[in-house]
């Protein structure tokens, strides 16, 4: 089993546990390297490094870029970025901004399906009213009574064509890319098998060209190993990794516990033919 995590959140975004609490529980499930990887926001980095460093953990500064590419909203995970980078801190700002609009359309969608209160409620779920999104929406249909759990939520809310569902733009893959690049940080496509076509999983050609032009832009990595991936998708993306020459990354995802797909630490080994993507910072250092 790996002892890496590279993909985790705290309440800093949409996770459920604050920094510190998160790195306890990682040392706790044996995790020996991790990076906290918040949507948008690196301000729990800090704090993260100085309770992983009293673990006896690696920490590698990290956050989860939400970008814009074509029709589809993807996420790039930054990995051994450096915080203090302005372009990266102005950039992350640029698309924290969208988030509060994007909120009340939400609301005022699910108030026209007859669910109201949402705004409020959502924000409740939210430590940092910046970051609101989907999941603290998810939240707030699950206690009152919409959804059994917030996975099952994004069966009938909050996805297209269902109430609470509202288009955005977020940042366009070149800037996200840069702002990893020009902090020193390795970007890598998080959880590939998870975008779709409307209900069907993206098409391979589609794949395809976004891994070009990812690679093209100077991105390195691809989740292979990450909670939501089947084995039959851990082998699927070895082979795109092979393929493009990129760097093999893992991570659970974790948000919280009872909400995730798995809970930190603990993943299976990468498939053998891939290259980790810690040797791309460790034979810099």
């Amino acid at each position: 089993m790996l002892d890496y995590d590279l993909h985790c959140h705290s309440n800093v975004s949409d996770g459920l546990l604050p920094p510190a609490e998160l790195m306890v529980r990682a040392a706790g499930r044996g995790v020996k390297y991790i990076a906290l990887t918040d949507h948008d926001d690196i301000r729990g980095l800090a704090e993260a490094a100085k309770v992983a460093s009293e673990h006896d953990m690696g920490f590698i500064n990290g956050v989860e870029i939400s970008v814009t590419w074509r029709s589809h909203t993807l996420h790039i995970v930054g990995l051994n970025i450096d915080p203090a980078n302005a372009a990266l801190q102005a950039g992350l700002h640029s698309v924290r901004e969208g988030r509060g609009n994007r909120a009340m359309l939400m609301s005022e969608s699910l108030a026209r399906s007859g669910i109201g209160g949402a705004l409020e409620g959502a924000y409740k779920f939210a430590a940092n009213k910046e970051i609101i999104g989907r999941t603290h929406f998810a939240r707030f249909l699950v206690e009152n009574g919409h959804a059994k759990d917030v996975r099952s939520v994004f069966k009938n809310f909050l996805v297209k064509g269902k109430p609470g569902f509202v288009p955005h733009q977020w940042a366009n893959l070149t800037d996200a890319i840069n702002w990893i690049t020009g902090s020193g940080g390795i970007a890598v496509l998080a959880h590939p098998g998870r975008y779709t076509s409307g209900k069907k999983p993206m098409g391979r050609k589609t794949l395809r060209e976004l891994l070009a032009e990812f690679v093209e832009l100077g991105g390195r990595g691809i989740e292979v190993v990450t909670g939501s991936h089947t084995p039959e998708q851990y082998a699927e993306f070895a082979h795109y990794a092979t393929e493009f020459g990129l760097f093999a990354s893992c991570g659970s995802d974790f948000h919280g516990p009872g909400e995730s797909y798995r809970d930190l630490g603990r993943l299976p080994d990468l498939p053998l033919e891939c290259r980790p993507i810690w040797q791309a910072w460790e034979t810099t250092h």
